[in-house]
């Protein structure tokens, strides 16, 4: 998950450098007065949003597919844990019926 959280933003830095380059020639609008900067965060956002979801589409699967095995992981330790609480449960009140 670390990994294709710095992809995603090595992308996003590339788009900025792009933007801000373009922003700095006059080719693509500098902004109004001081959201120079969140002007061109915001298109650096809006350009790399597809370019991730295109090109990182099989580290994103990896990432869902480690998600999905821990959250099994997770839930397989939650049921075992559970049976033994029963189990110790029960025993505790086999015993004291007796």
């Amino acid at each position: 998950m670390l990994r294709y959280t710095l992809m995603r933003f090595g992308i996003f830095a590339g788009c900025f450098l792009v933007v801000w380059g373009l922003a700095s020639t006059g080719i693509v609008p500098r902004g109004a007065g001081s959201s120079y900067f969140l002007w061109i965060a915001l298109l650096g956002l809006v350009i790399s949003a597809p370019i991730s979801y295109v090109v990182l589409r099989k580290e994103r699967d990896r990432a869902s597919v480690k998600i999905v095995e821990r959250v099994d992981r997770t839930k397989a330790n939650y049921e075992r844990n559970r049976t033994q609480e029963d189990l110790a449960d029960d025993a505790a009140r086999a015993q004291s019926a007796s």
